[in-house]
């Protein structure tokens, strides 16, 4: 089995298990791309989850720009605070900001006394949004009936207008409570 022959902090020392069979270069590799990425650091107390902070940081990307009935569209903007650790956006923003235009898209046409969830998100990713990027999501409803509604999304760069992301996002109906 091979052993990391790099500083790596003790908590994620302790929990890092490596198989026999990878070279010690590969392990070096794995654990500094782990590290650079921040999987051993600290989170801020400003940053728990438990403040929200994730929804707030969704929603300073949105500006909506256009809605109607089955449409909606809005540009985001590409922030430090999403961006990976190649300087693109976020596959998990990127799927956050999905989510977040999809439901909006979704209650254009789902009457308001049933609820929604999220049922299934996919996700191309064709190209990637650099740092400070302006992308425009597109979302419109493919189908909505009793029980379902399925939203389909693209994310096109401003600038040049080339797609960089579709997605499409499935949501289940509750039915409406009768009291």
């Amino acid at each position: 089995m091979a052993k990391p022959s790099i500083d790596i902090p003790e908590s994620f020392a302790s929990t890092a298990k490596i198989s026999g069979g990878i070279s010690q270069k590969d392990v070096n590799n794995v654990l500094l791309f782990l590290i650079g990425v921040g999987v051993s650091g600290h989170v801020p107390d400003q940053f728990d989850a438990k403040k929200d902070s994730y929804s707030d940081l969704v929603r300073d990307l949105l500006e909506p720009l256009h809605i109607s009935r089955g449409h909606v569209t809005c540009l985001v903007s590409v922030k430090p605070a999403v961006i990976n650790f190649f300087a693109g956006f976020h596959g998990g923003a990127v799927a956050a900001v999905a989510e977040a235009v999809s439901i909006a898209c979704a209650r254009t046409v789902v009457a308001k006394d049933k609820e929604i969830f999220l049922g299934e998100l996919s996700i191309s990713y064709l190209a990637s949004a650099k740092k400070n990027a302006e992308v425009i999501v597109d979302a419109s409803v493919m189908r909505s009936g009793r029980n379902l509604s399925v939203i389909a999304l693209e994310f096109k760069l401003k600038k040049t207008g080339d797609l960089i992301y579709t997605a499409r996002a499935t949501f289940y109906h509750m039915p409406a409570a009768k009291l």
